[in-house]
């Protein structure tokens, strides 16, 4: 039974160690620049844009894209109180 489990523990140490990857948008912006960095470079994602011109005037003569933030909620409801004031 032991030589089972110096493999298995070795296996779970390495699963454990194992990098993670932050969140690439941010969802307090509702656009997004993905810059590409060429063949085997880093391509990233920039998203701290209020708006489509915004991005395309700061991606612009760059090797960048402009797209829409897939987890922005752009029909979120408004942060309104939930109590009524009685008067």
């Amino acid at each position: 039974m032991r030589l089972w489990l110096y493999p298995i523990m070795a296996i779970a140490a390495l699963l454990a160690v194992t990098s993670s990857h932050a969140q690439t948008y941010d969802p307090r912006y509702p656009v997004c620049m993905h810059v590409y960095a060429g063949r085997g470079g880093l391509n990233w994602y920039d998203c701290s844009f209020t708006s489509m011109p915004q991005c395309r005037a700061t991606a612009s003569g760059r090797s960048a894209t402009c797209d829409l933030n897939p987890y922005y909620q752009f029909n979120a409801p408004s942060q309104r109180s939930r109590h009524k004031r009685s008067g």
